[in-house]
């Protein structure tokens, strides 16, 4: 290191001052920092340690330079003298964490500094890659169009930005059913909250024909009245839910009464201390564990009128309504239900005024429960009621001797059972799908004509859909329960065609009370007009009247014979306007085709004397 030519003198032998000659001092500033550095460079003392560097072994760092060559301050030979000392008391293991820490920092910069090379070699190469390729591919049209630097560079950005793009999109959006690529995210402003919760089409290819009045469900149902409506609830379908939602969740004159830590809450009807629900949360189970429909349709009537004479029961409407599930799913479900300790022991299972016998119905175990059973012991057990329970529970099972196997045929019996529960479902006032919540709320706000209060959820992820099962077992699954997926696939297609209609009806109203709206609208300036044209003429008329009396009477005669033929006209076209929309919509009621205002007839017959 260079040093200051006035500290030279310092680093060969002192000379002695001549005799009788002052004491010189060379360069008083800088004489401390020269003692500092001639005793850095003795060798053993503290600062030459401190000044060598780390020890054997350690590196100085990726970009680090020898101390030596650093510039030096004024003050760095007393903080190394003050650091110095501090660092060789400390313990030796101390000293080492603190090399390992040093170690450590120096091998992340070589990383870093290897990641950033690479990076750019393998950005150089990619560049030099898409040259070669967009030279091969726009080489003649740069040739043609004498196409310069700046513009190959604009292309090459422009094409790195769509691959960019291209990837976000994959990563935010993957799969071809992409909600963004949609193009009815662009035509309607607000999404459809009832559209593919299961992530299929709102619009569907139906396989069965029902006829309109199986589509068409909308039951006058009087909350005051008498009617009741009846839930039947099938084991593992998401019924505790939708029971719930019933009670809790729906807007009425007079909410149910729900009290904390009791599941029943008191649903009464406003003003009378009477039940309008007949359900596990409103009433219990008044008719047994889980009843089936012939149980529920035998024992209903009877427990809400029991206590009074039959010539004083009024003459009830009950509304049966239940949730239907994926017969898998659903069988999954019930299997864990029962691992973990469920039994349903105090279901009655009442069928023709008696309970089954045991040799009738026997238990699938002998214990006090089926806790802990593997899925293949649940699947063995050939008395299992969980193997299409859902036909079972929707079927009228007098029909085929109750619970008696040997009445007829097994191949007679199942067909005999799958038709009942069709027709009984059909006939239903209302029924849902767990895979279909919100399409299964406006099913139900629009049959009974009541809204709730906050949306249904759709909970994909259930205790079902944690088992995983191979394919064998599933097709399994699927023989075990074959009634239960031929009737699911035919109340799944029902339940979509009587959404669709329903929804269709819907915008058809919505689309006529808009023209209806427009013609009133379109009346009521066409009656401003006439009233004020009418009031200039009576006013031209007063003035006439005095001058020409034989004008005046002219003038009556006209207006009367105008009036007659607007009056004639406006009922032809009333008629006419009649006919084609009961042809149209011959199920419609006749308030929906005759409004109660004359807008209509107003408008025809100025159209007509037009």
């Amino acid at each position: 290191m260079a040093l200051p030519a006035c500290a030279a003198p310092a680093l060969r032998p002192p000379l002695q001052p001549e005799r009788g000659a002052p004491a010189r001092t060379t360069c008083p500033r800088r004489h401390s920092r020269v003692e500092a550095e001639l005793a850095a460079s003795r060798p053993g003392s503290v600062a030459a340690s401190v000044r060598a560097g780390p020890p054997r072994g350690v590196s100085r760092g990726f970009n680090s330079q020898p101390l030596l060559d650093e510039p030096l301050k004024a003050s760095s030979s007393l903080a190394g003298a003050a650091r110095a000392p501090l660092f060789a008391l400390l313990p030796r293991g101390r000293r080492r964490r603190m090399h390992d820490l040093r170690r450590r920092w120096d091998l992340g910069s070589l990383c870093r500094a290897l990641l950033t090379r690479g990076l750019a070699a393998l950005g150089h190469s990619l560049k030099h890659v898409l040259g070669a390729i967009f030279s091969k591919i726009f080489g003649p049209l740069a040739s043609v169009g004498n196409m310069d630097e700046k513009s190959n560079k604009l292309l090459l950005a422009l094409v790195m930005l769509f691959l960019f793009a291209v990837i976000v999109l994959q990563y935010v959006c993957p799969g071809t059913e992409c909600q963004l690529l949609r193009l009815q995210a662009f035509s309607s402003p607000m999404p459809d909250p009832y559209r593919s919760e299961d992530e299929s089409s709102a619009r569907f290819v139906p396989r069965y024909n029902f006829s309109r009045g199986d589509l068409l469900r909308k039951v006058d149902f009087d909350i005051k009245g008498d009617d009741l409506i009846v839930f039947l609830h099938i084991q593992k379908t998401g019924g505790t839910t939708f029971g719930r939602h019933l009670v809790r969740n729906i807007q009425l004159e007079q909410p149910c009464e729900c009290r904390v830590g009791q599941k029943k809450c008191t649903c009464h009807r406003p003003g009378k201390r009477e039940t309008w629900l007949f359900s596990r949360f409103s009433t219990g189970w008044s008719c047994g564990l889980h009843a089936d429909w012939t149980e529920l349709t035998s024992c209903v009537p009877a427990v809400v009128d029991g206590k009074r004479n039959a010539r004083l029961r009024p003459s009830r409407n009950f509304h049966y309504i239940t949730i239907l599930r994926d017969p898998v799913s659903r069988y999954l479900s019930e299997w864990r239900h029962v691992q973990r300790g469920a039994t349903w022991k105090a279901s009655l299972h009442v069928c023709d005024g008696r309970p089954p016998t045991s040799e009738e119905l026997p238990s699938c175990y002998t214990g006090d429960d089926w806790s802990g059973c593997p899925l293949k012991e649940f699947m063995d057990c050939p008395y299992n009621l969980a193997n299409n329970r859902q036909v079972r529970m929707l079927s009228d099972l007098t029909l085929v001797g109750c619970y008696n196997l040997s009445v007829m045929p097994e191949k007679q019996r199942n067909k005999v059972l799958l038709e009942s529960a069709k027709t009984n479902l059909k006939h239903m006032a209302f029924f849902g799908l767990t895979e279909f919540q919100r399409k299964t709320q406006y099913l139900f706000e629009k049959t009974f004509n009541m809204n709730f209060i906050s949306p249904f959820t759709q909970y994909n992820t259930t205790r079902a859909s944690s088992v995983e099962i191979n394919e064998e077992i599933q097709k399994r699954i699927e023989g075990l329960n074959f009634l239960d997926m031929e009737l699911y696939s035919y109340a799944k297609d029902l339940f979509l065609q009587r959404y669709q209609f329903m929804r269709q009806k819907e915008h058809q109203e919505a689309r006529r009370k808009r023209q209806e709206q427009r013609k009133f609208l379109k009346g009521k300036l066409l009656q401003t007009h006439f009233q004020s044209q009418s009031q200039g003429q009576s006013q031209n008329l007063s003035q006439n009247q005095s001058q020409n009396p034989n004008l005046n009477a002219n003038q009556n005669v006209t207006q009367n014979l105008i009036q007659n033929l607007t009056q004639t006209s406006s009922q032809n076209s009333s008629q006419k306007e009649n006919r084609e929309s009961q042809r149209q919509n011959p199920g419609q009621e006749q308030s929906d085709s005759n409004p109660s205002n004359g807008t209509n007839d107003y408008i025809g017959s100025v159209e007509k004397w037009r």
